[in-house]
Protein backbone atom coordinates (compact mmCIF):
# COMPACT_ATOMS: atom_id res chain seq x y z
CA UNK A 1 0.00 0.00 0.00
CA UNK A 2 3.10 2.44 0.62
CA UNK A 3 3.77 2.37 -3.18
CA UNK A 4 -0.04 2.92 -4.07
CA UNK A 5 0.12 5.99 -1.53
CA UNK A 6 3.04 7.63 -2.72
CA UNK A 7 1.70 7.45 -6.29
CA UNK A 8 -1.88 8.64 -5.56
CA UNK A 9 -1.16 12.68 -6.05
CA UNK A 10 0.47 11.57 -9.42
CA UNK A 11 -2.44 9.26 -10.58
CA UNK A 12 -5.46 11.59 -9.43
CA UNK A 13 -4.85 13.84 -12.57
CA UNK A 14 -4.53 10.85 -15.00
CA UNK A 15 -7.86 9.57 -13.50
CA UNK A 16 -9.54 12.60 -13.94
CA UNK A 17 -8.27 13.00 -17.72
CA UNK A 18 -9.06 9.62 -18.43
CA UNK A 19 -12.58 10.19 -16.98
CA UNK A 20 -13.69 12.40 -19.72
CA UNK A 21 -13.71 9.96 -22.39
CA UNK A 22 -17.10 8.48 -23.05
CA UNK A 23 -16.09 5.33 -21.25
CA UNK A 24 -14.25 6.21 -18.26
CA UNK A 25 -12.77 4.97 -15.25
CA UNK A 26 -14.30 4.41 -12.05
CA UNK A 27 -11.76 5.68 -8.72
CA UNK A 28 -11.51 3.02 -6.21
CA UNK A 29 -8.02 1.10 -4.89
CA UNK A 30 -7.64 -1.55 -7.86
CA UNK A 31 -7.36 0.80 -10.20
CA UNK A 32 -5.04 3.01 -8.95
CA UNK A 33 -3.01 -0.08 -7.91
CA UNK A 34 -3.57 -1.31 -12.08
CA UNK A 35 -2.64 2.10 -13.47
CA UNK A 36 0.75 2.58 -10.90
CA UNK A 37 1.44 -0.38 -12.89
CA UNK A 38 0.91 0.64 -16.49
CA UNK A 39 2.43 4.08 -16.29
CA UNK A 40 5.15 5.30 -14.38
CA UNK A 41 5.56 8.90 -12.83
CA UNK A 42 6.32 10.80 -15.70
CA UNK A 43 4.12 8.71 -18.27
CA UNK A 44 0.90 9.63 -15.59
CA UNK A 45 1.95 13.30 -15.87
CA UNK A 46 2.23 14.01 -19.53
CA UNK A 47 -1.32 11.64 -19.84
CA UNK A 48 -2.99 13.62 -18.14
CA UNK A 49 -2.03 17.15 -20.26
CA UNK A 50 -3.10 15.43 -23.44
CA UNK A 51 -6.10 17.00 -25.03
CA UNK A 52 -9.40 15.14 -25.72
CA UNK A 53 -7.89 15.08 -29.08
CA UNK A 54 -5.50 14.39 -30.97
CA UNK A 55 -2.17 16.09 -30.02
CA UNK A 56 1.26 17.80 -31.80
CA UNK A 57 4.28 17.01 -30.02
CA UNK A 58 5.07 21.14 -29.97
CA UNK A 59 1.19 20.96 -28.49
CA UNK A 60 2.71 18.53 -25.46
CA UNK A 61 5.68 20.28 -25.31
CA UNK A 62 3.61 23.52 -24.26
CA UNK A 63 0.89 21.72 -22.44
CA UNK A 64 3.54 19.41 -20.27
CA UNK A 65 6.26 22.32 -19.78
CA UNK A 66 8.85 19.79 -21.20
CA UNK A 67 11.74 20.16 -24.17
CA UNK A 68 11.23 18.22 -27.49
CA UNK A 69 14.07 16.21 -26.14
CA UNK A 70 12.72 15.35 -22.80
CA UNK A 71 9.14 14.31 -24.34
CA UNK A 72 9.98 12.32 -27.10
CA UNK A 73 11.49 9.64 -24.83
CA UNK A 74 8.56 9.38 -23.15
CA UNK A 75 5.99 9.26 -25.72
CA UNK A 76 8.36 6.50 -27.36
CA UNK A 77 8.07 4.51 -24.32
CA UNK A 78 4.10 5.00 -24.48
CA UNK A 79 3.23 4.04 -27.23
CA UNK A 80 5.36 0.68 -27.15
CA UNK A 81 3.30 0.40 -24.05
CA UNK A 82 -0.03 1.00 -25.94
CA UNK A 83 -0.78 4.12 -23.85
CA UNK A 84 -0.59 6.37 -26.43
CA UNK A 85 -1.09 5.83 -30.10
CA UNK A 86 1.06 7.98 -32.61
CA UNK A 87 -0.04 8.32 -36.08
CA UNK A 88 2.11 9.89 -38.92
CA UNK A 89 0.22 12.15 -41.44
CA UNK A 90 1.73 14.58 -43.71
CA UNK A 91 5.44 14.54 -42.60
CA UNK A 92 3.85 14.98 -39.18
CA UNK A 93 3.46 12.68 -36.09
CA UNK A 94 -0.11 13.26 -34.22
CA UNK A 95 -0.73 11.67 -30.53
CA UNK A 96 -3.71 10.37 -29.09
CA UNK A 97 -4.39 8.93 -25.84
CA UNK A 98 -5.79 5.85 -25.13
CA UNK A 99 -8.48 5.49 -22.96
CA UNK A 100 -8.63 2.54 -20.28
CA UNK A 101 -11.71 0.77 -22.26
CA UNK A 102 -11.52 -0.48 -25.04
CA UNK A 103 -7.46 0.87 -25.07
CA UNK A 104 -5.01 0.51 -22.51
CA UNK A 105 -6.22 -2.06 -20.39
CA UNK A 106 -7.31 -4.64 -23.96
CA UNK A 107 -3.60 -3.90 -25.58
CA UNK A 108 -1.90 -4.62 -22.65
CA UNK A 109 -2.99 -8.36 -23.05
CA UNK A 110 -2.92 -8.21 -26.65
CA UNK A 111 0.86 -9.58 -26.45
CA UNK A 112 2.74 -12.29 -25.00
CA UNK A 113 5.19 -9.43 -22.22
CA UNK A 114 7.60 -10.08 -19.61
CA UNK A 115 7.81 -6.39 -18.71
CA UNK A 116 4.97 -6.67 -16.41
CA UNK A 117 2.99 -8.70 -13.29
CA UNK A 118 0.66 -10.02 -16.45
CA UNK A 119 -1.06 -12.52 -13.25
CA UNK A 120 -1.49 -9.78 -11.12
CA UNK A 121 -2.69 -7.33 -14.03
CA UNK A 122 -5.03 -9.97 -14.71
CA UNK A 123 -6.06 -10.68 -11.31
CA UNK A 124 -7.15 -7.03 -10.59
CA UNK A 125 -8.59 -6.16 -14.06
CA UNK A 126 -11.23 -8.96 -13.26
CA UNK A 127 -11.67 -7.92 -9.73
CA UNK A 128 -12.06 -4.28 -10.90
CA UNK A 129 -14.65 -5.13 -13.40
CA UNK A 130 -16.43 -6.93 -11.00
CA UNK A 131 -16.32 -4.72 -8.14
CA UNK A 132 -19.37 -2.29 -6.29
CA UNK A 133 -22.14 -3.76 -8.50
CA UNK A 134 -23.91 -0.78 -10.25
CA UNK A 135 -21.72 1.87 -8.87
CA UNK A 136 -18.72 0.39 -10.80
CA UNK A 137 -16.86 -0.03 -13.97
CA UNK A 138 -19.31 -2.19 -15.38
CA UNK A 139 -22.18 0.40 -14.56
CA UNK A 140 -19.85 2.86 -16.60
CA UNK A 141 -19.12 0.84 -19.78
CA UNK A 142 -22.45 -0.70 -20.04
CA UNK A 143 -24.87 1.78 -18.48
CA UNK A 144 -25.28 4.20 -21.33
CA UNK A 145 -28.06 4.60 -23.29
CA UNK A 146 -26.15 4.59 -26.31
CA UNK A 147 -23.57 1.50 -26.23
CA UNK A 148 -20.14 1.51 -27.34
CA UNK A 149 -20.35 -1.59 -28.98
CA UNK A 150 -22.67 -3.94 -31.32
CA UNK A 151 -23.26 -7.47 -32.21
CA UNK A 152 -23.26 -8.40 -35.51
CA UNK A 153 -25.38 -10.99 -37.25
CA UNK A 154 -24.00 -14.20 -38.71
CA UNK A 155 -25.37 -13.10 -42.79
CA UNK A 156 -26.04 -17.08 -43.78
CA UNK A 157 -28.38 -17.12 -40.97
CA UNK A 158 -30.86 -14.81 -41.83
CA UNK A 159 -34.39 -14.61 -42.72
CA UNK A 160 -34.50 -15.43 -46.55
CA UNK A 161 -36.91 -12.53 -46.38
CA UNK A 162 -34.80 -10.36 -45.18
CA UNK A 163 -31.64 -8.04 -45.70
CA UNK A 164 -28.60 -6.67 -44.06
CA UNK A 165 -26.90 -3.48 -44.72
CA UNK A 166 -22.87 -3.18 -45.32
CA UNK A 167 -22.42 -2.23 -41.89
CA UNK A 168 -24.28 -4.75 -40.28
CA UNK A 169 -22.41 -7.93 -41.86
CA UNK A 170 -18.84 -8.75 -40.29
CA UNK A 171 -17.83 -10.04 -43.89
CA UNK A 172 -18.75 -6.85 -45.19
CA UNK A 173 -17.09 -4.49 -42.87
CA UNK A 174 -14.01 -6.69 -43.53
CA UNK A 175 -14.18 -6.37 -47.05
CA UNK A 176 -14.56 -2.45 -47.01
CA UNK A 177 -11.40 -2.34 -44.40
CA UNK A 178 -8.23 -0.77 -45.89
CA UNK A 179 -5.78 -2.18 -43.86
CA UNK A 180 -6.43 -5.69 -41.75
CA UNK A 181 -4.90 -7.08 -39.08
CA UNK A 182 -5.10 -9.69 -36.00
CA UNK A 183 -3.97 -10.09 -32.71
CA UNK A 184 -4.36 -12.09 -29.23
CA UNK A 185 -7.91 -11.79 -27.79
CA UNK A 186 -7.48 -9.75 -25.02
CA UNK A 187 -10.21 -11.91 -22.70
CA UNK A 188 -8.73 -15.49 -23.07
CA UNK A 189 -5.23 -14.41 -22.79
CA UNK A 190 -5.60 -12.63 -19.43
CA UNK A 191 -8.35 -15.78 -18.53
CA UNK A 192 -4.69 -17.68 -19.11
CA UNK A 193 -3.31 -15.79 -16.98
CA UNK A 194 -5.33 -16.67 -14.11
CA UNK A 195 -4.79 -20.63 -14.67
CA UNK A 196 -8.37 -20.79 -16.81
CA UNK A 197 -9.12 -21.47 -20.63
CA UNK A 198 -11.76 -21.10 -23.00
CA UNK A 199 -14.65 -23.89 -22.42
CA UNK A 200 -15.42 -23.45 -25.95
CA UNK A 201 -11.84 -24.22 -26.70
CA UNK A 202 -11.70 -21.00 -29.55
CA UNK A 203 -8.23 -19.77 -29.57
CA UNK A 204 -6.56 -17.19 -27.98
CA UNK A 205 -3.81 -16.01 -30.67
CA UNK A 206 -4.71 -14.06 -33.90
CA UNK A 207 -8.62 -14.52 -33.51
CA UNK A 208 -9.59 -10.77 -32.53
CA UNK A 209 -9.86 -8.61 -35.76
CA UNK A 210 -8.10 -4.75 -35.85
CA UNK A 211 -8.62 -2.84 -38.77
CA UNK A 212 -7.65 0.66 -40.50
CA UNK A 213 -4.97 3.31 -38.69
CA UNK A 214 -5.54 1.48 -35.51
CA UNK A 215 -4.60 -1.91 -36.80
CA UNK A 216 -1.78 -0.07 -38.56
CA UNK A 217 -0.16 1.71 -34.92
CA UNK A 218 -1.04 -2.13 -32.92
CA UNK A 219 0.91 -3.54 -36.20
CA UNK A 220 3.89 -1.03 -35.83
CA UNK A 221 4.13 -0.93 -31.85
CA UNK A 222 3.96 -4.74 -31.73
CA UNK A 223 0.41 -6.36 -30.21
CA UNK A 224 -0.92 -7.05 -34.12
CA UNK A 225 0.25 -9.00 -37.55
CA UNK A 226 -1.10 -8.15 -40.58
CA UNK A 227 -2.69 -9.93 -42.93
CA UNK A 228 -4.39 -10.17 -46.08
CA UNK A 229 -8.46 -9.51 -46.84
CA UNK A 230 -8.71 -13.01 -47.62
CA UNK A 231 -6.92 -14.12 -44.46
CA UNK A 232 -9.35 -12.43 -42.04
CA UNK A 233 -12.49 -13.76 -44.07
CA UNK A 234 -11.03 -17.40 -42.96
CA UNK A 235 -10.55 -16.29 -39.42
CA UNK A 236 -13.89 -15.34 -39.35
CA UNK A 237 -14.96 -18.72 -40.46
CA UNK A 238 -12.94 -20.27 -37.49
CA UNK A 239 -15.00 -17.45 -35.13
CA UNK A 240 -17.88 -19.22 -36.54
CA UNK A 241 -16.71 -22.79 -36.28
CA UNK A 242 -16.60 -22.08 -32.54
CA UNK A 243 -19.92 -20.34 -32.14
CA UNK A 244 -18.64 -17.28 -31.21
CA UNK A 245 -20.35 -13.88 -31.36
CA UNK A 246 -19.07 -11.16 -33.34
CA UNK A 247 -18.74 -7.90 -32.05
CA UNK A 248 -18.06 -4.02 -33.39
CA UNK A 249 -18.09 -0.60 -32.97
CA UNK A 250 -21.55 1.02 -32.58
CA UNK A 251 -20.93 2.80 -35.32
CA UNK A 252 -21.67 2.82 -39.62
CA UNK A 253 -18.65 4.18 -41.01
CA UNK A 254 -15.13 2.58 -40.51
CA UNK A 255 -15.76 0.43 -37.37
CA UNK A 256 -11.98 -0.61 -36.17
CA UNK A 257 -12.17 -4.26 -35.02
CA UNK A 258 -13.83 -7.13 -35.15
CA UNK A 259 -13.73 -9.29 -31.48
CA UNK A 260 -15.30 -13.02 -31.72
CA UNK A 261 -16.35 -13.51 -28.14
CA UNK A 262 -17.56 -16.42 -26.39
CA UNK A 263 -19.88 -16.68 -23.00
CA UNK A 264 -16.95 -18.02 -20.46
CA UNK A 265 -14.32 -15.62 -21.15
CA UNK A 266 -15.26 -12.29 -23.08
CA UNK A 267 -16.17 -8.82 -20.76
CA UNK A 268 -18.57 -8.07 -23.09
CA UNK A 269 -21.05 -11.13 -23.05
CA UNK A 270 -20.07 -11.25 -19.01
CA UNK A 271 -21.63 -7.66 -19.03
CA UNK A 272 -24.93 -9.37 -20.36
CA UNK A 273 -24.86 -11.59 -18.03
CA UNK A 274 -24.39 -9.56 -15.11
CA UNK A 275 -28.26 -7.85 -16.16
CA UNK A 276 -27.30 -5.71 -18.48
CA UNK A 277 -29.22 -6.89 -21.12
CA UNK A 278 -28.75 -3.89 -23.55
CA UNK A 279 -25.60 -3.36 -23.20
CA UNK A 280 -24.27 -4.77 -26.38
CA UNK A 281 -26.17 -2.94 -28.94
CA UNK A 282 -28.24 -5.52 -30.82
CA UNK A 283 -28.59 -7.10 -34.28
CA UNK A 284 -32.03 -6.01 -36.61
CA UNK A 285 -32.77 -9.73 -35.64
CA UNK A 286 -33.61 -12.04 -32.64
CA UNK A 287 -33.73 -15.68 -32.27
CA UNK A 288 -36.72 -17.89 -31.74
CA UNK A 289 -37.52 -21.60 -31.40
CA UNK A 290 -39.76 -23.79 -32.99
CA UNK A 291 -41.33 -26.00 -30.59
CA UNK A 292 -42.47 -28.56 -32.50
CA UNK A 293 -38.62 -29.28 -33.58
CA UNK A 294 -37.11 -28.51 -30.38
CA UNK A 295 -35.94 -32.02 -28.22
CA UNK A 296 -34.21 -29.96 -26.09
CA UNK A 297 -31.01 -31.38 -26.23
CA UNK A 298 -29.54 -28.60 -24.91
CA UNK A 299 -26.64 -28.01 -27.93
CA UNK A 300 -28.08 -24.13 -27.90
CA UNK A 301 -27.52 -23.63 -24.21
CA UNK A 302 -23.55 -24.04 -24.97
CA UNK A 303 -23.52 -22.10 -28.18
CA UNK A 304 -25.21 -19.21 -27.11
CA UNK A 305 -22.44 -16.44 -25.70
CA UNK A 306 -24.79 -14.61 -23.14
CA UNK A 307 -26.37 -17.79 -21.78
CA UNK A 308 -30.41 -16.20 -22.70
CA UNK A 309 -31.48 -20.23 -23.53
CA UNK A 310 -32.66 -22.31 -21.08
CA UNK A 311 -36.01 -24.32 -20.00
CA UNK A 312 -38.90 -22.37 -21.52
CA UNK A 313 -41.02 -22.05 -18.27
CA UNK A 314 -43.88 -19.44 -20.45
CA UNK A 315 -46.50 -23.30 -19.82
CA UNK A 316 -46.84 -26.24 -18.29
CA UNK A 317 -44.56 -29.02 -18.63
CA UNK A 318 -46.09 -33.02 -17.40
CA UNK A 319 -43.42 -34.47 -17.80
CA UNK A 320 -39.36 -34.50 -19.00
CA UNK A 321 -40.10 -35.21 -22.72
CA UNK A 322 -42.23 -31.75 -22.88
CA UNK A 323 -39.69 -29.65 -22.10
CA UNK A 324 -38.28 -27.27 -24.65
CA UNK A 325 -35.83 -24.81 -24.70
CA UNK A 326 -37.00 -20.81 -24.81
CA UNK A 327 -35.03 -17.54 -25.57
CA UNK A 328 -35.30 -14.29 -23.39
CA UNK A 329 -36.06 -12.15 -25.99
CA UNK A 330 -35.08 -9.03 -24.05
CA UNK A 331 -31.49 -10.22 -23.74
CA UNK A 332 -31.11 -12.27 -26.98
CA UNK A 333 -28.02 -10.50 -29.45
CA UNK A 334 -29.54 -11.56 -32.60
CA UNK A 335 -26.14 -12.92 -33.60
CA UNK A 336 -27.11 -16.24 -34.68
CA UNK A 337 -24.10 -18.32 -33.15
CA UNK A 338 -26.65 -20.50 -31.75
CA UNK A 339 -28.41 -21.89 -34.98
CA UNK A 340 -25.31 -23.70 -36.39
CA UNK A 341 -25.41 -25.69 -33.23
CA UNK A 342 -29.03 -26.98 -33.42
CA UNK A 343 -28.86 -30.14 -35.90
CA UNK A 344 -32.86 -29.83 -35.70
CA UNK A 345 -32.82 -26.83 -37.07
CA UNK A 346 -35.04 -25.36 -34.55
CA UNK A 347 -34.24 -22.15 -34.09
CA UNK A 348 -34.59 -19.07 -36.77
CA UNK A 349 -34.06 -15.82 -36.87
CA UNK A 350 -36.78 -13.27 -37.30
CA UNK A 351 -36.73 -9.49 -37.74
CA UNK A 352 -36.57 -7.50 -34.62
CA UNK A 353 -39.99 -5.59 -34.19
CA UNK A 354 -37.88 -2.32 -32.73
CA UNK A 355 -34.35 -1.83 -33.69
CA UNK A 356 -31.82 1.24 -33.52
CA UNK A 357 -29.21 1.40 -35.94
CA UNK A 358 -25.99 2.90 -35.02
CA UNK A 359 -24.36 6.12 -35.44
CA UNK A 360 -22.89 7.23 -38.10
CA UNK A 361 -19.25 8.13 -37.26
CA UNK A 362 -17.45 7.48 -33.92
CA UNK A 363 -17.32 11.46 -33.13
CA UNK A 364 -21.58 11.45 -33.54
CA UNK A 365 -21.72 7.97 -30.71
CA UNK A 366 -18.84 9.91 -28.85
CA UNK A 367 -20.84 13.44 -28.64
CA UNK A 368 -23.81 11.27 -27.63
CA UNK A 369 -22.48 9.15 -25.22
CA UNK A 370 -20.84 12.27 -23.58
CA UNK A 371 -24.25 14.34 -23.51
CA UNK A 372 -25.76 11.35 -21.84
CA UNK A 373 -23.25 11.32 -19.53
CA UNK A 374 -23.21 15.39 -18.68
CA UNK A 375 -19.32 15.25 -20.18
CA UNK A 376 -20.25 17.17 -23.37
CA UNK A 377 -18.87 20.51 -21.95
CA UNK A 378 -15.41 20.15 -21.46
CA UNK A 379 -14.95 18.68 -24.93
CA UNK A 380 -16.24 21.45 -26.52
CA UNK A 381 -14.11 23.57 -24.23
CA UNK A 382 -10.98 21.90 -25.42
CA UNK A 383 -11.79 21.75 -29.04
CA UNK A 384 -12.52 25.77 -28.75
CA UNK A 385 -9.09 25.62 -27.05
CA UNK A 386 -7.58 24.07 -29.72
CA UNK A 387 -8.65 25.77 -32.80
CA UNK A 388 -7.73 28.96 -30.95
CA UNK A 389 -3.83 27.19 -30.45
CA UNK A 390 -4.35 26.42 -34.07
CA UNK A 391 -5.31 30.22 -35.35
CA UNK A 392 -2.45 31.18 -33.21
CA UNK A 393 0.57 29.29 -34.63
CA UNK A 394 -1.18 30.09 -38.09
CA UNK A 395 -0.22 33.92 -37.32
Amino acid sequence: MGHLQSAKSNLIPLIDRLNRYPVGLVDNDKLREILSILFDDTEALVASKFPLEEATLPELCRRTGMTDSELVPVLERMANKGLVMDVPYSGKTFYVLMPGFIGFMEFTFMRSREDLPMKKLAQLMTEYLQQDGVNGQASEFFGSEHQLTRSLVYEDQIPTSSQITSYESARDIIQNAGYHAVTMCYCRHKKEHLDKSCKKGAPVDGICMVLGEGARFLVRRGFATECTKEQMLDKLEVARSFNLTHVTDNIRHKPSFVCNCCHCCCELMAGVQLGYSDGIAKTPFIATIDKDQCDYCGDCFKACNVKTIGLDRSRKIESKSERIAGIDQKVCLGCGACLPACEKGAIELIDRPEYRPPLNRRSDLFKQMLKEKKRFSPYVISRIKKKIYSAFNRN
